[in-house]
C-alpha cells in the first residue's frame, strides 16, 4: 500500500502509552502569512499543525491581519480554521519584512515558539530573546533568496543580521540540502536538515494515465517563478507542434492575473495556455487529472512542496536547474533539469521527457509516485517532534 494512504497516522505514542510530553504546554507557530493565504508557506504550516494536535494543550498560528498582494481587506484578528486557532496581528512595511510591534504580547502565553522563514518576526523575537525568555525553533523556507533583487545587501544582512539572530535561536531547522549548506556558513552548531514534509494524500495519484502533450505549473505569480520563461519555452513547443497545452494555477503575487494574461497573449498562447487563479484542491485534481507533465522554470526555491505534490499525482518533472531542484534530481531518478532561458533546448527536453512517458506510461508514473511517498509527512512530524524534545530537555 502507498504511503500517501498513511498520511494522518498520529505520531509515534510516548513510552509507556503516557500522555504526549507536551500535553501541557501552549505552542505558538509564527508566520508572516497563513489561511486563507494560498502558497507553500502557508500549506507547511497548517500541515504541521495538523499532525500537532492533540500532541500539546494548545496550538496558536500568530500571523499578520491581510494576504499580502490579496483584495479583501483585513481579517478577523482571530479565528479558527481546521481546529486551530489564528491570532492575526496589525502591521506595516513591506510584506517582505512585515513589522508588527505586537508580536511580543502574541508569544506571551507560549511555552514553545516555532518560527517559520527569515523575516521581521525571525529578527525581532531573536532580538527580544532576552526578555521573553521563550525557548524557539525557527524553519528556513528558503531564507529570503528568492530572487536576484538586491543581492549584495541580502548577502551583507544574512552575513551580519541573520548570523546574529539565527545564533539566538535553539536550533533552525533547514527544509532542503541548499538551505542546510547556506545556513551551516552562519550557523553551524545551531541548524539540522528536516525536509519538508508533503501531503501526498491532497494529489495522489490523480494524473492522467494516458500521456498527453499537457503540461501545469503550480506556484505563486512570483517573480521567483519565472513564468515569462516558462510562456516562452512553451512558445517554443507550440511553433513546433501546436497539439501542446499548459495549465497555470497560482495566487496574484508580484504579477497579477492580468499580467500574466497579458504575457500569454503576447506569445499567441491565448487557446493553448489557461490560467486557473487560486482553485481549490478538488479543482487543482481535476486540472492534474487532463495533464501528464509538471513544469517549473523557477529561480530559487527553499525546497519545492509543488514539485513533490505533482509527482505524488504521477506527473513526469521538467524543472529549471536551481539549486533545490538539483540537490533533488541529485538524489532520485525521474527528474529532468534544463535551462528556461534557452527556450529552444527546454522545448527539446520537454518533448524528449514526453516521449519517454509515452514509451513505458505505467512505469514512469510509478517511479516519480515512489520518490515522493519518501516525503510523507508522517516521518517530518516526529522529527520536529524530536526537535522540540531536543531543544526542551523532554
Amino acid at each position: 500500500m502507498r504511503a500517501a494512504m498513511h498520511e494522518n497516522e498520529p505520531l509515534e505514542s510516548d513510552a509507556g502509552g503516557q500522555e504526549p510530553v507536551f500535553a501541557g504546554d501552549t505552542l505558538v507557530h509564527v508566520v508572516r502569512q497563513y489561511k486563507p493565504s494560498i502558497g507553500g508557506l502557508e500549506d507547511f504550516v497548517a500541515s504541521l499543525a495538523a499532525r500537532q494536535q492533540g500532541r500539546f494543550k494548545r496550538i496558536r498560528i500568530v500571523t499578520c491581519d491581510e494576504v499580502f498582494r490579496g483584495a479583501g481587506g483585513k481579517l478577523p484578528a482571530h479565528e479558527v480554521i481546521d481546529g486551530i486557532e489564528i491570532e492575526r496581528l496589525p502591521y506595516f512595511g513591506s510584506p517582505r519584512y512585515p513589522m508588527s510591534p505586537r508580536i511580543l504580547s502574541a508569544i506571551r502565553d507560549a511555552d514553545l515558539v516555532h518560527v517559520h522563514a527569515v523575516d521581521f518576526f525571525f529578527d525581532a523575537l531573536a532580538f527580544a530573546a532576552p526578555f521573553h525568555g521563550k525557548p524557539m525553533v525557527a524553519t528556513t523556507h528558503g531564507g529570503f533568496f528568492h530572487s536576484q533583487d538586491y543581492r549584495l545587501l541580502k548577502q551583507i544582512w544574512f552575513r551580519t543580521v541573520t548570523r546574529l539572530t539565527a545564533n539566538r535561536y535553539s536550533a533552525v531547522a533547514c527544509c532542503s540540502q541548499s538551505d542546510y549548506e547556506k545556513f551551516s556558513e552562519i550557523a553551524p552548531s545551531k541548524v539540522r536538515l528536516i525536509e519538508n514534509g508533503v501531503d501526498l494524500g491532497k494529489f495522489g495519484d490523480c494524473g492522467s494515465r494516458v500521456p498527453r502533450r499537457s503540461l501545469v505549473t503550480i506556484g505563486r505569480l512570483a517573480i521567483n517563478k519565472r513564468v515569462d520563461l516558462l510562456l516562452d519555452a512553451m512558445a517554443d513547443l507550440n511553433a513546433r507542434d501546436d497539439n501542446w497545452t499548459l495549465d497555470i494555477i497560482g495566487t496574484p503575487f508580484d504579477w497579477s492575473a492580468e499580467d500574466v494574461t497579458r504575457m500569454i497573449a503576447a506569445r499567441g498562447l491565448t487557446e493553448k495556455v489557461h490560467l486557473h487563479i487560486g482553485p481549490s484542491d478538488a479543482q487543482i485534481r481535476d486540472i492534474l487529472a487532463r495533464n501528464s507533465l509538471f513544469v517549473s522554470a523557477s529561480a530559487y526555491e527553499g525546497f519545492g512542496i509543488a514539485l513533490i505534490e505533482a509527482m505524488s499525482a504521477g506527473l513526469m518533472p521538467v524543472v529549471q536547474r536551481n539549486a533545490a531542484f538539483s540537490a533533488f534530481a541529485a538524489r532520485h531518478e525521474g527528474i529532468s533539469l534544463c535551462d528556461f532561458t534557452d527556450p529552444p533546448t527546454t522545448a527539446r527536453l520537454i518533448e524528449k521527457a514526453h516521449a519517454a512517458l509515452v514509451k513505458a506510461p505505467a512505469a514512469v508514473r510509478a517511479q516519480v509516485m515512489a520518490v515522493a511517498d519518501t516525503y510523507s509527512w508522517a516521518g517530518t512530524a516526529q522529527r520536529y517532534e524530536d526537535l522540540y524534545r531536543d531543544v526542551t530537555g523532554r
